[in-house]
């Protein structure tokens, strides 16, 4: 990709046909420059309509709806359109890097194998995440961060199955580009002081700033889209409308064109004056939120590096100018900066910290890296629900996990919470007897584990099966009704294992039994159990922590009062059996 990109660079800007690397701020076509971009945008719109639409966008967002919606199946054609998308979008001066489309390929690869060998959803999504993250270690060489994306972004989950496959195609993927190109930093730095404790508190400080710059350009960003949504054309031609900020922007700034990582390089080396970086930062932001928002082909991190150094850079500029003695270096506000705006754009808090140090390989600047961003992620946190990359699965109505934490059912054994004794039915009784026993019942239970002679389970019955009108009173007993083995629960099982149980077996309850004995049984676990376990996780919620429309108090009341009305509604549905039966002539129960 990488290749066809410097390709494409060196045919629209300089008219040679070379993979050698050159810039394209260095041509000399005058105000024919703005056009150049502008063919790119139509070639890229002609491809997402006859080709794939899914080629449109930065990469890592489609991916995730892959995951979410279409159990990661994405079509094989992707594995070279969006590489080929891309290279047209930034080969002609799109304001891109190529870890986003590399980003998407690898994901689209590790999808394909995930179709030809045949595999689950889980496994698929798996492959994913491995080609997406082996994908941005072969850009960056950054392995570490890679999987730690994947993880926060791709994922949905932390376990061994998913992420030892991902770490191994991350450090694979990592040792090809190694062979290829060397073990040198991606954007090398000299080497750093270590920071005092102000210098600490104003890359701190400089991290909010970030995180709520974040906030503006995920905002502007979505806008542009919402405005190209409006416009009476076919959307096929709105890349190439906003190409044609692209090649304005590049006239005038002809440095915003193009991928950009030399600039980057320059960032964290000090090399430009605080007035180049800041018309830099804004007039590339310009440039790539008009062109990203107006569906084109391209990725994310590059461009917000730049921003986000650049705005790091001539903060930190203006720190040491205010406060000299405070130590801050420019170098290392341009490092925090352009981490600060991706982990407060993305929320990609770890993946932002360990990129940052692995592309520089600056050990000093980890704890600036840590602090800084996790300032961009609370300020961004606050003040903005979706990020860059949710933002557009969120607006279908769907709700994306942003937030791991441990399964509360899995917590919880089911020994712990089983009704205990169970109330048990003896197989050899008839249905007759088992009725008036029901009637003598002080709990409405449903369903009721059936034991032979020696107390040995041997199935499960329903009161409404038993209650059956048309049964006979003696000719059936109640080993008659049982139709199916008995399905159990351990008492060290979870909760998480049972309610997928019932829900696998289709079944409401399950008996408990000990592992030493599995026909005794020990309890019985119904739905309403798991759900009544959730009631000491909501308890034990803090008000801060619960996203519920009532506070917990309100929930608590909100059950009691339920569970009165049940028990009243089966005290008058008693009466009214009771009455039913006088009305017959039987007389009162003396037995009730």
């Amino acid at each position: 990709l990488l290749a066809i990109i410097k390709l494409v660079t060196n045919i629209a800007f300089y008219g040679t046909v070379s993979t050698d690397f050159v810039s394209p701020a260095g041509n000399h076509l005058g105000l024919w420059v703005i056009g150049i971009p502008v063919i790119g945008g139509i070639i890229v719109g002609i491809m997402a309509r006859y080709g794939s639409q899914a080629i449109r966008g930065h990469g890592i967002p489609e991916a995730m709806e892959q995951v979410l919606f279409n159990q990661s199946r994405i079509p094989p054609r992707l594995t070279f359109l969006k590489p080929l998308s891309a290279a047209f979008a930034i080969g002609t001066g799109g304001p891109f890097g190529a870890e986003g489309p590399i980003i998407a390929t690898g994901g689209a690869l590790g999808s394909l194998v995930g179709q030809v060998v045949k595999t689950t959803a889980v496994e698929r999504k798996t492959l994913l995440a491995a080609g997406a993250a082996a994908g941005m270690a072969a850009t960056f060489g950054c392995p570490v961060a890679a999987v730690l994306l994947a993880i926060e972004l791709l994922l949905f989950e932390y376990r061994a199955r998913s992420v030892i496959p991902v770490a191994l195609a991350s450090a694979t993927a990592t040792a090809v580009r190694m062979a290829f190109v060397g073990s040198a930093p991606m954007f090398p730095m000299v080497d750093l002081v270590s920071p005092s404790g102000l210098a600490m508190a104003g890359y701190i400080v400089l991290g909010a700033f970030l995180g709520i710059a974040s906030v503006g350009v995920t905002k502007g960003v979505y806008w542009v889209e919402d405005t190209f949504e409006k416009l009476p054309i076919h959307w096929m031609w709105w890349p190439a409308i906003g190409a044609v900020f692209v090649g304005v922007v590049g006239y005038f700034a002809p440095r915003t064109l193009g991928v950009g990582y030399d600039i980057i390089e320059q960032l964290v080396q000090g090399e430009l004056g605080w007035k180049v970086i800041a018309v830099l930062a804004v007039m590339k932001l310009i440039s790539w939120t008009f062109s990203l928002g107006s569906g084109t082909s391209g990725g994310t991190l590059a461009p917000l590096f730049i921003i986000g150094g650049g705005f790091g850079a001539t903060l930190g500029y203006f720190g040491t100018v205010a406060f000299p003695g405070m130590g801050l270096d420019i170098r290392l506000a341009a490092l925090v900066g352009m981490a600060a705006m991706f982990a407060g754009a993305s929320r990609a808090l770890l993946a932002s910290v360990v990129f940052a140090f692995e592309v520089t390989m600056q050990p000093i600047g980890l704890l600036p890296l840590l602090a800084g961003c996790s300032a961009s992620f609370m300020v961004s946190a606050l003040f903005m629900r979706n990020s860059i990359m949710t933002e557009k699965i969120a607006r279908r109505g769907i709700k994306v996990a942003s937030e791991y934490s441990v399964d509360y059912l899995d917590q919880v054994l089911v020994g712990a919470v089983a009704s205990r004794p169970p109330v048990t039915l003896d197989a050899s009784q008839d249905v007759g007897s088992a009725r008036m026993f029901f009637r003598g019942l002080e709990h409405y239970h449903q369903g009721f584990p059936v034991v032979d002679k020696n107390g040995k389970l041997i199935g499960l019955v329903m009161r409404r099966e038993i209650m059956d009108p048309t049964l006979s009173d003696v000719d059936l007993r109640v080993s008659d009704l049982i139709w199916r083995p008995p399905v159990v629960a351990y008492e060290e099982n979870t909760l998480r294992e049972a309610a997928d149980l019932m829900v696998s077996e289709r079944v409401g309850r399950l008996p408990v039994v000990a592992r030493a004995n599995p026909r005794k049984v020990v309890g019985i676990i119904t739905r309403s159990d798991l759900l009544d376990a959730h009631l000491k996780r909501i308890q034990g919620v803090t008000k801060a922590e619960q996203q519920l429309s009532l506070p917990v108090p309100d929930v608590l009341k909100l059950h009691e009062r339920a569970e009165n009305s049940l028990k009243e509604a089966l005290r008058r549905a008693d009466r009214g059996r009771r009455a039913r039966r006088e009305s017959r002539g039987h007389g009162p129960r003396s037995d009730h």
